[in-house]
């Protein structure tokens, strides 16, 4: 778990860099659709950079694989969701669009893991 602490910190770090880097160094560079879309990478990357900090806790407390494996599909999300983000509002190369979707239903399973991991919980 501790390499998914080091993730998440690394995460929050770096989405508070690139929504700087977004308002200062964008603006002006990026079309307004394609600096929306990077900032919206940034909001969701800290967002899950934050659940899974708070997912690290609660393993800590209740060790439960699903708690990890909920951990890991948010850093998944993170890598596919902003990043494809990151690039396509980078390069304009729309391939990187149809990537998105796919690290949004990672963050959405790592959410359901953990709703799954809280009933599970709530029965011992």
């Amino acid at each position: 778990m501790n390499w998914m602490l080091a993730l998440a910190a690394f995460f929050g770090m770096t989405g508070v860099m690139l929504g700087a880097f977004a308002a200062h160094g964008l603006k002006g560079r990026l079309d307004a659709a394609m600096l929306s879309a990077f900032q919206t990478g940034v909001q969701y990357q800290l967002w899950h950079a934050l659940a899974v900090l708070l997912l690290v806790v609660l393993y800590r407390q209740q060790p439960q694989p699903l708690l990890s494996w909920a951990a890991m599909a948010m850093l998944t999300g993170i890598l596919l969701f902003s990043g494809s983000l990151y690039l396509l509002a980078l390069t304009g190369i729309k391939w990187f669009g149809p990537v998105t979707p796919m690290g949004g239903l990672c963050m959405i399973l790592g959410w359901g893991l953990l709703l799954i991991a809280a009933f599970k919980g709530a029965t011992h």
